[in-house]
């Protein structure tokens, strides 16, 4: 049964930083893409960013330089380290395997201004 368990998201101020995790089971990690989205209030999933089985990334124009997506397939666990927090990354972030359909329970992040 393939699991995917976010984690590490939290209340921060404005121009704070966070890491989110995101644990995998069941499942051959390494061979997958690891993306990262979210979803604010009323609106709809976005991707946020990421990352190849091969370490190449991707990132949305909104937290490109900001944002950085990273991957240790020997813990089966895929991150996002997020600094310069705006109040407008305040979300629910999920993480996925790609083309799997699975998807984590997700993490809330809240930037206050």
């Amino acid at each position: 049964q393939v699991q995917l368990v976010e984690s590490g998201g939290g209340l921060v101020q404005a121009g704070g930083s966070l890491r989110l995790s995101c644990a995998a089971s069941g499942i051959t990690f390494s061979i997958y893409a690891i993306g990262w989205y979210r979803q604010a209030p009323g609106k709809q999933r976005e991707l946020v960013a990421i990352i190849g089985r091969r370490g190449d990334t991707n990132y949305a124009d909104s937290v490109k330089g900001r944002f950085t997506i990273s991957r240790d397939n020997a813990k089966n666990t895929g991150y996002l380290q997020m600094n310069s927090l705006k109040p407008e990354d305040t979300a629910v972030y999920y993480c996925t395997l790609s083309g799997t359909g699975n998807w984590g329970q997700g993490t809330q992040v809240t930037v206050s201004s």
